[in-house]
């Protein structure tokens, strides 16, 4: 495991002590493999943010807890680590701590260990539900400014929300469908990972207020709880299609994408319009092979830099500044990929 940092570093990047680092490195035993993978994520996170570490200035460390597929993840943590040279000349080193699915307890689990280890700030993507928005207090307690990423938590105690309106989201996603879709005959199938994240639940309320208004003639069927995972999507998507022979469009508000087209393939069910959510590699490859009609994105670069900001400020290391505005809307087709993804 060879590597280029002290055990200091290696131990803070891991949230362990030095001594397990130093057990973990040198093959001395007496610790559990999980803790061992943890050493090896610690070093490979430091080696690929090692230009930061060399930077001279103030040191945040960022704890990043998402439940999200790890298509997305691996999306916020590339956003991420792109924008950190330009937050010279401070340091900011992340700590990620991601999972695709599981109880909620666990979360809550991995948030009062931060709350009893310490951070600068905690970047956050978890479910609306009680047992979070508590947690999120006893972080707020331990003087640890939580930002909320994507989806919010509004009745907790978090400092702010970075992110895009998904009302508003929603709705264009409905005045898209609607223009696109015209007179043609057919139901549109919408799709959410889980009823738990608000930004979802926010994105269906856009959706269904603006094509009721606009096309109060067109059902809408609704599934849920994928998870976004193409294993579970899949089989939600077939049952549904096989229930409503009339589904001739999809609005996927929580992903499982490549699943659902598989299971339109399969049945030979035509999808004559696709509308779906951010630009992660999965749904950049089915743009650009068009089989999906738009996806609705949001820069998350800006929004990493934005949500850092807003910890630096928390820590009196920024000055004041005003509300934090929704990331734009960006309605990007096979046409107008931006560029870092259009290769």
């Amino acid at each position: 495991m060879g590597h280029p940092f002290p055990i200091r570093e290696i131990a803070r990047q891991a949230g362990l002590s030095e001594a397990t680092v130093d057990r973990v490195l040198n093959g001395r035993g007496g610790v559990r493999e999980s803790t061992a993978r943890e050493v090896e994520r610690a070093i490979a996170d430091l080696d690929r943010q090692r230009t930061q570490v060399r930077l001279v200035g103030r040191t945040f460390m960022v704890d990043i807890v998402m439940q999200a597929p790890e298509r997305f993840t691996t999306a916020v943590r590339g956003a991420l680590e792109a924008e950190l040279p330009a937050l010279h000349p401070a340091v900011v080193r992340s700590r990620f701590h991601f999972r695709e699915t599981g109880p909620v307890a666990e979360l809550v689990r991995t948030l009062d260990r931060i709350a009893r280890r310490g951070s600068q700030g905690v970047i956050l993507k978890a479910p609306d539900v009680p047992e979070i928005t508590a947690a999120v207090g006893r972080l707020r307690s331990a003087d640890i400014p939580v930002v909320t990423l994507v989806t919010d938590l509004p009745a907790s105690g978090r400092l702010a929300y970075v992110g895009s309106d998904n009302r508003a989201a929603g709705a264009t996603a409905a005045y898209l469908m609607g223009q696109w879709l015209g007179d043609r005959p057919g139901n549109v199938l919408t799709s959410l990972s889980s009823g738990f994240f608000r930004n979802e639940e926010e994105r269906e309320m856009g959706f269904r207020s603006a094509m009721r208004a606009r096309h109060p003639d067109r059902t809408l069927v609704e599934i849920a709880e994928g998870q976004g995972l193409d294993a579970t999507q899949y089989d939600l998507v077939r049952a549904a299609l096989e229930r409503d022979p009339e589904i001739r469009a999809v609005y996927s508000i929580g992903g499982g994408n490549i699943a659902t087209l598989r299971a339109f393939a399969d049945l030979d069910r035509e999808c004559a319009v696709f509308i779906a959510h951010d630009l992660d590699h999965d749904n950049t490859r089915l743009l650009r092979e068009h089989r999906l009609s738009a996806v609705l994105h949001h820069d998350l670069r800006q929004d990493m830099r934005e949500a850092c900001h807003l910890v630096m400020r928390a820590q009196g290391a920024l000055p004041p500044a005003g509300p934090t505005l929704p990331s734009a809307i960006q309605v990007v087709t096979p046409y107008n990929m931006p560029a870092a993804t259009n290769r």
